[in-house]
């Protein structure tokens, strides 16, 4: 007879079902599982005495993708039955080490020799944010990361940047270039008219001033664009 319960009286139905998903995972990696999967996975530590595959579930049915949920709120998070406190907490942490795993990747090398790595973290720190944030990569004469700021962080729709405000930090830093990144919370990263004149705006302070802006992209959850790539800049 059925009882709820897995290898015995007292080991609940849920534990064989995670030793087969880490089994699959040591076996195939992340990319052998599902979002809702490895989601499961990641909650195993958070929810040590229940079965995560509802919750793994309904966060994905929330939210839509698995970057999506960690990158959500805490406080949306906890909107979905069986995430608390503990629970979003640790989800949050997931997300800080993949953005700042995203942050040494992009560091590694010269910039502009590692651009795909360039767009991963922009869009891990950036895509899913829920208001508009504008923020500068800040290069030496190698094209090397000097760093990287928030410089404004604004609405849904809007960020305000002061051209002048941009390259008085770069020439603090030492800076010889720049990449201007934001966000659109709309998922599309079209620029709009006004992105298109803040951008001719501050390369026309930056070049006299011997500061070079190598791009500026636009991200979103639909994907990026590059100014330089559509012939902007």
């Amino acid at each position: 007879m059925s009882d709820g319960f897995g290898d015995g009286p007292d080991v609940p139905h849920f534990v064989g079902h995670r030793e087969r998903l880490k089994a699959r995972f040591r076996e195939h990696g992340g990319d052998g599982l599902a979002d809702y999967e490895l989601l499961e996975l990641i909650l195993f530590a958070g929810v040590p005495r229940r079965d995560t595959k509802p919750i793994a579930k309904a966060l994905i049915a929330r939210f839509g993708t698995f970057t999506e949920v960690l990158a959500a709120p805490e406080a949306r998070l906890m909107e979905v039955p069986g995430v608390g406190a503990s629970v979003a907490l640790h989800l949050k942490i997931v997300h800080a080490a993949a953005k700042r795993q995203a942050r040494g990747a992009a560091r590694e090398r010269p910039l502009l020799g590692s651009w795909s790595a360039v767009i991963d973290y922009c869009r891990a720190t950036m895509a899913y944010e829920e208001k508009e944030q504008f923020r500068i990569l800040f290069l030496d004469k190698r094209n090397a990361l000097i760093d990287d700021e928030v410089q404004q962080v604004g609405t849904v729709d809007h960020t305000p940047v002061y051209p002048r405000e941009v390259v008085k930090r770069a020439l603090e830093l030492s800076a010889t270039a720049i990449v201007l990144v934001h966000n659109h919370p709309s998922g599309d990263p079209t620029p709009s008219r006004a992105d298109i004149q803040m951008t001719k705006t501050i390369i026309d302070v930056a070049t006299p001033l011997g500061i070079t802006v190598h791009d500026h992209i636009i991200v979103g959850r639909n994907g990026h664009a590059s100014f330089k790539g559509l012939k902007l800049i």
